[in-house]
């Protein structure tokens, strides 16, 4: 059961998350074209803090995929199953794209070769923009969705094996890339008396290093500076019309004054 005594999931944290995930990797093309060519430590440098947020983030829909999305499907309205459905394959194409910047790392890093390190730029171009699609949808639809029909424990645990699943080694810079903008609240209660003091720190010595800043661009600051790229090109087009009358209807409903808790609940 949440703090709150809500025996459903409390998903305000959720959006503290994503905002760590806008920042990181809005600032990864030109983190990439900042690094000279030729200049394999400062890429080096710069492949390893890439790695890392990739790793968070694969680790990070792997709990959806294998909780949130069958949990959702089971349990909410029939007409939500496109969503859930367009998550998945928000999460598919992210993968496949996440795939295509560790290749490329591979080669950028051992050479710092100026093309190599354009095209690395450009799949992370992509890969922030379709990241930052997926996480407005969720945001919209499925994080209310999650409030009314995912247990607090089944929450709580979920975020507690993603969490597991990071090495220990680079604890304190990751509870200090979330504190950056989540404060100290954002962290599980049971590691704030750990990490209050060591993770912020730790941050922002991993920033100097990696962007030549102890204090990044916040969320809000940063924009992805490329076209629109829309849904994921792997997205059924029947799929990607019958959510987005989803969408409209929600939409409607938040019109009109109505809640989602409104909606039948009972397949």
């Amino acid at each position: 059961m949440s703090g709150t005594g809500n025996p459903y999931a409390d998903t305000r944290h959720m959006y503290q998350v994503h905002a760590m995930f806008r920042r990181e990797f809005a600032l990864l093309p030109a983190l990439v074209r900042s690094v000279p060519a030729k200049d394999t430590e400062r890429a080096q440098a710069a492949a390893g803090h890439i790695r890392l947020v990739n790793r968070v983030l694969h680790h990070h829909h792997a709990g959806e995929d294998e909780v949130l999305w069958p949990l959702l499907l089971a349990r909410a309205p029939r007409d939500i199953d496109p969503v859930v459905h367009l998550m998945e394959g928000h999460h598919r194409g992210i993968e496949n794209i996440l795939a295509e910047t560790e290749a490329l790392l591979d080669t950028w890093s051992g050479n710092a070769a100026g093309q190599d390190g354009e095209s690395l730029a450009e799949a992370l171009e992509q890969l922030a923009v379709v990241l930052f699609e997926h996480m407005g949808l969720e945001e919209k639809l499925v994080l209310p969705l999650a409030e009314r029909h995912i247990f607090a424990t089944e929450w709580e645990k979920m975020v507690a094996d993603g969490a597991a699943a990071i090495p220990p080694d680079v604890g304190p810079v990751l509870a200090g890339m979330l504190m950056y903008e989540g404060g100290v609240d954002v962290l599980p209660s049971e590691m704030r008396a750990v990490l209050a003091e060591l993770a912020p720190p730790a941050y922002a010595a991993h920033c100097e290093r990696v962007h030549g800043t102890a204090a990044p661009p916040r969320s809000t600051e940063v924009g992805i500076g490329t076209p629109y790229v829309g849904i994921t090109a792997d997205a059924d087009p029947a799929l990607i019309a019958a959510t987005a009358q989803v969408m409209r209807a929600y939409e409607h409903e938040v019109d009109a004054g109505r809640e989602l808790r409104d909606l039948p609940s009972s397949r």
